[in-house]
């Protein structure tokens, strides 16, 4: 099926000259090209109507969890009928394997999988291998060790309506593709075998699919819903995909085998040479009981460790990824390079050094060192043609793109906010205007001035009379802390935000600062990329002139940026000095400031602030509650067993609704309370029975 683009929006501004000339580039075939696209000017439109034109399966790549859900939720929006699927780290938690030799602590590898990620990164690798029109969004754990496509898709099982069928058989297949066989409810990954009913729940599927054999052949095949049990559908075939992504068949098993009994054995004669007695006893214990593990029951617990003997690779050789999925023709979007592309450089280094000191203390044999992310070199060389998408590109966008396109012009016709610098410090009135006054654009307050924190002060009060909000960004923790405390005694509504507040608290308080609860959010870094804000019309920047990460060229544009979303956006950065990453942002500010202007006169646009619905996870979870609250409050004061287990499945429900949205935050409360009521349900059934023989 080919990309279809829905949208009631057509390109608009820089739009329509950004996707003809980023598809003209791939279609000559450009390798590297960057979209710069300043905040608000709907990159994410531009790209989609791109993938439209091109029509290629699509890796769009960014750099956390949160930001890829939002970037697949809106391109599911863009293609309806189209695979848009989500692939990130499966880990809730994750504690890595470690040996520290100064204390002599092993730590030995922790982890909580999410079940429902598991499911999505499922979901993804059978798209990219049955079908094209496919958009991958992954954060950068897609550079990480996955287990060999060719081995998974060997693996595949397609049962038809009226096929001949022996069941040991089939029952024997689906052990072999890892599957779980079962005697209670059916989860992913598991079977139930009932005579000759057998039920299968597949790995990236949340539905139930019941094979019925007749006389050693197919009859029929249904589709059930899982928590209900209700046919959804009855078919004329099953596709069943491995459980997991580590694949091998007998064969590949053995030769694994004596590969890595072979490189045991080199090992131990090192570690004799040296006379390390201890760690000849360790990797000889630890090697042999996953041998054991992997001949008896096909898998063991890091056998991710010993991938490179499944896969036949020589040493040294990267694992295979995420893109070893894709077809070689395929696209890949890296959105927020600048953040993205430094991350993914610097994965490699951080894995090696933990998994050689597990090698050289006997924890793991020296193969297991090849069971790594991509280095840098080794994904630049994967991914084929590349957009890099960025408001503030970084250097190696600059120096291997072969072209630039610029998106300065938004569709809303918005401009760029005004800024103003101003110093930190106090000064008595003086007849001379600030020395920044004449660096900045618009109007300094003249005569005296009380400091950065009097001055902002002022401003948010005038902003707050006007129905607009605030952000104030500061260097450290404390530092928020302290001016929220103080600008509270001031009377002001205002709460801080960093790295310290939990994700759905930071959600609310964002959602809060919309809804006027909050006139001023004071934070650190988290006021950067991703927030969109379009009330906020005052933006503080404070101590602007201390060079760093958080004062660099590159976060004071993504900063100003956050302003850019309403028509009186204003940013007050205050410095003492002018440094060379402050004086390139403003300079880099008015060029676009000037651009914007030029071509909003030309067309005769009045801007106007962006419009825009007030929701959140909290908000979404809100609704369920209420919906709840009678059988909530049933329960509290002695529900029946019948009832509970009625909210449990309507919980289900709604918790499979918002992971299917990728609201995962949500779906995790929701399973918190499905435990907790399962809890109370088993309670009242052991009462029950306590009583029973009570009686009796």
């Amino acid at each position: 099926m080919p990309f279809n683009l829905v949208s009631q929006y057509q390109p608009a501004g820089d739009q329509p000259k950004a996707i003809a000339d980023l598809t003209d580039g791939i279609q000559r075939g450009l390798q590297r090209q960057t979209l710069l696209g300043v905040t608000g000017s709907g990159k994410t439109f531009t790209m989609a109507n791109v993938i439209q034109n091109i029509q290629k399966p699509t890796l769009v790549i960014a750099h956390n969890k949160t930001l890829a859900a939002q970037l697949c939720s809106e391109f599911r929006e863009f293609f309806p009928e189209n695979a848009v699927s989500y692939f990130v780290s499966y880990y809730d938690y994750y504690q890595p394997e470690a040996y520290m030799p100064r204390t002599d602590t092993y730590i030995e590898k922790d982890a909580q999988i999410n079940e429902e990620i598991d499911r999505l990164r499922h979901a993804a690798t059978q798209s990219l291998l049955s079908r094209r029109d496919v958009i991958v969004v992954a954060s950068v754990s897609c550079i990480y060790g996955l287990g060999s496509p060719e081995a998974y898709k060997r693996e595949v099982l397609h049962i038809r309506m009226n096929d001949r069928i022996d069941r040991a058989e089939f029952l024997r297949q689906l052990i072999a593709m890892q599957y779980e066989r079962t005697t209670a409810d059916l989860t992913r990954g598991h079977f139930r075998a009932q005579g000759d009913v057998i039920e299968v729940m597949p790995p990236s599927d949340e539905t139930v699919y019941r094979i019925v054999i007749e006389g050693n052949a197919v009859r029929e095949i249904f589709a059930l819903n899982k928590v209900t049990r209700k046919i959804l559908t009855q078919n004329e075939d099953a596709w069943f995909f491995p459980a997991k992504h580590f694949m091998s068949d007998s064969a590949e098993r053995e030769r694994a085998i004596r590969d890595i009994e072979s490189e045991l054995a080199d090992r131990l004669k090192e570690f004799d040479r040296e006379g390390k007695l201890l760690e000849t006893e360790r990797l000889t214990r630890r090697t042999r009981y996953d041998i054991e593990m992997i001949r008896n029951v096909g898998y063991c617990s890091g056998i991710e460790n010993y991938s490179r003997h499944f896969d036949g690779r020589k040493i040294g050789e990267p694992a295979h990824t995420l893109l070893s999925y894709f077809p070689k023709d395929f696209l890949t979007i890296i959105d927020e390079s600048h953040v993205t592309l430094p991350q993914i450089g610097g994965m490699f280094a951080g894995d090696q050094a933990r998994k050689q000191t597990l090698v050289d203390f006997g924890f793991r044999l020296p193969s297991a060192k090849d069971n790594r992310p991509l280095t840098y070199q080794e994904f630049d060389h994967l991914i084929g043609q590349t957009v890099y998408v960025s408001a503030t590109p970084g250097v190696v966008e600059k120096e291997t793109s072969e072209q630039i396109v610029e998106q300065i012009i938004r569709p809303t016709g918005l401009v760029d906010p005004e800024t103003l610098v101003l110093p930190v410090i106090a000064q008595a009135p003086s007849d001379s205007p600030s020395p920044f006054a004449k660096a900045s654009v618009g109007q300094g307050n003249g005569g005296g001035y009380a400091g950065q924190v009097a001055d902002i002060i002022e401003r948010i009060k005038d902003r707050v009379t006007k129905g607009e909000r605030a952000l104030v960004t500061t260097l450290t923790k404390k530092m928020a802390e302290d001016l929220t405390t103080y600008l509270k005694e001031g009377g002001m509504k205002v709460a801080y935000l960093h790295s310290d507040i939990e994700t759905l608290d930071r959600i609310t308080i964002l959602s809060d600062l919309r809804r006027g609860t909050y006139d001023v959010v004071v934070g650190v870094n988290l006021l950067r990329e991703g927030l969109d804000l379009p009330e906020v019309s005052l933006i503080g920047v404070l101590d602007a002139d201390k060079e760093g990460f958080l004062r660099s060229e590159t976060s004071l544009i993504q900063t100003i940026g956050r302003a850019a979303r309403n028509v009186n956006g204003l940013v007050v950065l205050y410095a003492d000095k002018m440094t060379g990453s402050l004086d390139r942002a403003l300079k880099e500010t008015e060029r676009r400031r000037n651009i914007q202007i030029a071509y909003n006169t030309k067309h005769g646009i009045t801007p106007q602030t962006i419009i825009k619905t007030i929701k959140d996870i909290r908000a979404e979870l809100d609704r369920n509650f209420d919906r709840d609250t009678s059988k909530i409050l049933n329960i509290e004061i002695g529900a029946t067993p019948i009832e509970i287990e009625e909210a449990i499945r309507e919980k289900e429900i709604e918790m499979d609704k918002a992971s299917a949205n990728l609201l995962f935050e949500t779906a995790a409360i929701l399973r918190d309370e499905i435990v907790m009521l399962t809890k109370e349900l088993e309670g009242m059934k052991k009462g029950k029975k306590g009583k029973r023989k009570t009686k009796s």
